[in-house]
């Protein structure tokens, strides 16, 4: 699971692999130019622009691992390189082998970026770029002609001009129909949740007004024969009805919470964490009133099912709920000090029918949120639902 959130932290923005991409190519232009001799017409500012460049390179990396970026930004990170291509051909004098890393993999960095047309002109750019910058370097110095191995690299950078084009249009059109996917994904979730809970009203109003009223006319008629007729058979009837309407609440209240739909989301996670006073488990609760925010009902779902879970499975000694308001979304937290479990045990589950975790992350993203679950064995369970 580890791996998989590394994997979609990378492929969330193409910038990140760009980042990661440039690194290694600086250091292998630093390794040429410290085994090659390089006719610099300004060494020094060589060593300024490379330097200065590789460090920005390294900062960069690091600020674009610790979040998202904007969209312009991958534009403007692609404009500097090409800007610091410019200038360390110019101070070089022309297109050194030291630069020839540069002009091959920079078309192919740009090609992550989902977008064909700049990938092209890049790509097509690069290959004029490259021959130009030669023919000034020979023309500059009447002892170096022009190779024939330029127009061979030439060549190769309109292949590779087109070849990364095309590899950007197949990663656009594998997006989109990702995306389409995704969309009819949350669609078919969210119609299921919906048909869920028509489903349980009216199951709890049919158990309200129908098997519920029953057993409380039952227990009535009970009383009255009870205050004729004393007898320990009778109050055991009559503890086993109580019981069984307390279970028949229980259950209609699960199915619908009506406190939920009076009195909002904090109300209804409070007479949630109610249930477990009197159990062998110390609730903390740092519950914000947010409203009736549109996603409560799943919000709600979501606190039942962990907390059940801690019920069944995690042996805890202490559960703490959190419920609070971040901008436009709302986050709860469940933690515990349980036993624990391994997290790929949430995909391997679900072949041995166990879909409640599973069953719940895939509601939570298909209403564009986010279910983060962080568990070890023998170390607690804490699972944050941002919705």
């Amino acid at each position: 699971m580890a791996f998989q959130r590394t994997v979609d932290f990378f492929a969330s923005q193409p910038v990140r692999v760009s980042a990661v991409l440039r690194v290694p190519l600086i250091v292998l232009i630093l390794v040429l130019v410290s085994v090659w001799e390089v006719d610099h017409w300004l060494p020094e500012v060589y060593a300024v622009i490379i330097g200065v460049y590789a460090v920005a390179a390294v900062v960069w990396l690091v600020v674009v691992l610790r979040g998202p970026m904007p969209r312009w930004v991958e534009w403007a990170s692609t404009a500097v390189d090409v800007l610091v291509l410019v200038a360390l051909c110019a101070v070089s004098g022309g297109a050194t082998a030291a630069l020839l890393p540069v002009f091959f993999l920079l078309p192919i960095s740009i090609a992550f970026q989902d977008r064909p047309v700049l990938t092209a002109l890049l790509g097509a750019a690069t290959a004029v770029g490259y021959l130009v910058v030669w023919i000034f370097y020979s023309k500059r110095d009447d002892n170096v002609g022009l190779p024939n191995v330029v127009y061979m690299h030439v060549g190769f950078l309109v292949w590779l001009a087109v070849a990364t084009t095309a590899l950007s249009l197949v990663l656009v059109r594998r997006s989109a129909r990702v995306r389409w996917l995704l969309e009819v994904r949350r669609r078919l979730v969210s119609e299921s949740a919906r048909a869920d809970d028509i489903r349980n009203a009216e199951l709890a109003e049919h158990l309200h007004d129908g098997p519920l009223q029953t057993l409380l006319a039952a227990r009535l008629d009970l009383d009255e024969i009870r205050e004729r007729i004393p007898d320990p058979a009778l109050d055991r009837v009559r503890a086993a009805l109580q019981e069984t309407a307390a279970g028949l609440r229980s259950t209609v209240t699960e199915l619908h919470p009506q406190v939920l739909a009076q009195l909002g989301l904090a109300a209804a996670v409070r007479e949630l964490l109610r249930q477990y006073e009197n159990r062998d488990v110390v609730v903390t609760a740092d519950i914000e009133d947010v409203g009736q925010p549109e996603s409560q009902a799943l919000l709600y779902r979501a606190a039942r099912e962990l907390l059940a879970n801690v019920n069944k499975h995690a042996r805890a000694t202490e559960v703490s709920v959190g419920l609070h308001r971040k901008g436009d979304r709302i986050v709860l937290v469940v933690a515990d000090d349980g036993a624990g479990f391994d997290p790929a045990r949430v995909t391997t589950s679900v072949a041995s029918g166990h879909i409640g975790l599973a069953s719940l992350q895939v509601r939570v993203e298909a209403n564009d949120g986010t279910m983060d679950i962080d568990t070890w064995p023998g170390s607690g369970t804490r699972v944050t639902v941002t919705l």
